[in-house]
């Protein structure tokens, strides 16, 4: 009986530790996330502040179709480009999650 309670116990502190490995991961990962997004965010936001003077500043009305096409072209790229970004680091955010948990994993195969 108190073999299985120490096995339990140092499989219990094991798992606390990880878990805080883990959370550590998770949270560097976050960060990562969320600078991204900033920083996205305030790139959109100057474009469309840019695209917006263009417009106002234009002559005609080919023109402003034109800037207004070249501005949704742009975004949109910029968009997927990013989405795409953000997904990749949200798989590295799971993969840095599990990592510290896979020993564990092995063990209890």
């Amino acid at each position: 009986m108190t073999q299985t309670y120490e096995d339990f116990s140092k499989y219990g502190k094991e798992f606390a530790d990880t878990g805080l490995k883990s959370f550590a991961s998770l949270s560097k990962s976050a960060q990562a996330i969320a600078a991204e997004a900033g920083e996205y965010t305030k790139k959109s936001f100057e474009a469309g502040s840019a695209a917006v003077e263009k417009l106002v500043s234009a002559k005609s009305l080919e023109k402003a179709i034109e800037i207004q096409s070249d501005y949704a072209k742009q975004s949109y790229e910029s968009f997927v480009t990013e989405a795409t970004k953000i997904g990749d680091l949200y798989a590295e955010l799971a993969k840095e999650a599990y990592k510290p948990f896979e020993s564990i994993v092995a063990k209890a195969k």
